[in-house]
């Protein structure tokens, strides 16, 4: 039987000596984020949320997912969050305004152990809105995000950056950064032009680590250094980083965070699956997951069979986990009513900041669980 993860609570997120699960756009989700977690990471970063629609969202507490979900006005569920993973995640923002990040960092600040700012996505979803990596020429409104951020919250405030083309750019504006008072900075060592596969600049990240007195967190290793757990530490001497950030071999192989090695691809998928379920990720992102760990097998008979499953019913059965499906529906399903009736027999408060949701779920039916309370993603296969 699979044990359920067990950490040591902590009052405040260090950030030495760490293994961490990177923020990755459709990737980062909470199903992805546990299972890290299962293996061995440290620390666990969101998926980029940006701050305008987190202001959007009323925090709710899901009872029957026993969940911490921040649900737009569309009822699209922007981030979903839960007790075993609460002294570990970090949250990342995309922002390009210090009062508008200070107003998503206080609405989050309770449900997670520290809030990122996201300063290197070279997307231009992401940087026409002046976020990402078109903050990484804007010093002034780099200090100013993230001043207020420190000054104003009482959990840590972290950035993650990209290198500039310039060496002494580079350090003068980490040394700023390091200047806000955040508790670390998180570097990808590229340039926000070149892609996985250029080259990572481990003498950049070095440099940087030997500027500056606060965590440096190296990030960008998958392609060319880490293939396995032990290639972590490899990373980490190279760019004489306190900790490793990792993206991609996460991304394709979780338990690459596991100290006695990489598991079969097999058994890793049917535990992501597993998470999912429990907590009713959208099909369609746990399709993306595990097309990504599938890779070079998409062409397979199975590869083919996920491409076209349009249920979380269908991923099940094409990776025998019918039964345990059905298990789960059953088991939900059983929550929802004892909510109800729970629910009913109490003469509960309004509460305009908490609200209870146990009633609201739409009935609960094998081949759609708990609909209301899902995020809808855009088509991505």
């Amino acid at each position: 039987m699979k044990q359920d993860i067990v950490k040591q609570s902590v009052s405040k997120l260090c950030f030495r000596n760490k293994a961490i699960l990177a923020p990755m756009v459709r990737v980062g989700t909470l199903p992805m984020r546990l299972l890290a977690l299962e293996y061995g990471a440290d620390t666990v970063y969101c998926e980029e949320v940006v701050d305008i629609k987190m202001l959007q969202c009323r925090r709710i507490i899901n009872d029957v997912l026993e969940t911490v979900d921040f649900v737009a006005p569309d009822e699209r569920v922007v981030f979903r969050t839960c007790k075993k993973e609460k002294d570990f995640v970090v949250f990342q923002m995309g922002t390009a305004d210090a009062e508008r990040a200070l107003a998503v960092a206080k609405l989050i600040e309770n449900d997670v152990a520290a809030i990122d700012v996201n300063m290197g996505c070279p997307k231009e979803y992401s940087t026409k809105g002046g976020m990402g990596a078109a903050l990484l020429t804007n010093p002034d409104k780099v200090e100013s995000i993230l001043s207020t951020l420190v000054k104003g919250i009482s959990k840590p405030v972290t950035c993650k950056i990209r290198i500039l083309p310039s060496l002494e750019d580079t350090i003068s504006l980490v040394k700023l950064i390091e200047r806000t008072g955040v508790s670390a900075v998180a570097v990808h060592g590229r340039v926000k032009e070149e892609r996985p596969q250029h080259p990572v600049h481990c003498d950049v990240m070095k440099a940087i680590s030997e500027a500056l007195s606060i965590p440096v967190i190296a990030n960008g290793g998958s392609h060319d250094y880490i293939k396995e757990f032990s290639d972590l530490e490899t990373f980490k001497q190279l760019t004489g980083a306190a900790s490793v950030m990792v993206a991609c071999a996460a991304m394709w192989n979780p338990s690459i965070f596991r100290k006695g090695g990489l598991l079969p691809l097999e058994e890793v998928m049917k535990e992501y699956i597993k998470y999912a379920i429990k907590y009713d990720n959208y099909y369609s992102n746990t399709k993306y997951c595990l097309c990504q760990m599938l890779r070079e097998q998409l062409e397979s008979p199975r590869g083919k069979k996920l491409h076209a499953a349009q249920s979380s019913q269908e991923i099940c059965e094409i990776f025998e986990l019918e039964d345990f499906y059905k298990e789960t529906a059953e088991m939900l399903q059983a929550r929802k009513a004892a909510l109800e009736v729970q629910t009913q027999e109490e003469d509960q408060a309004e509460d305009t900041d908490v609200i209870k949701m146990a009633v609201r779920f739409v009935k609960f039916i094998v081949v759609s669980i708990c609909a209301l309370c899902r995020r809808e993603y855009p088509p991505q296969i």
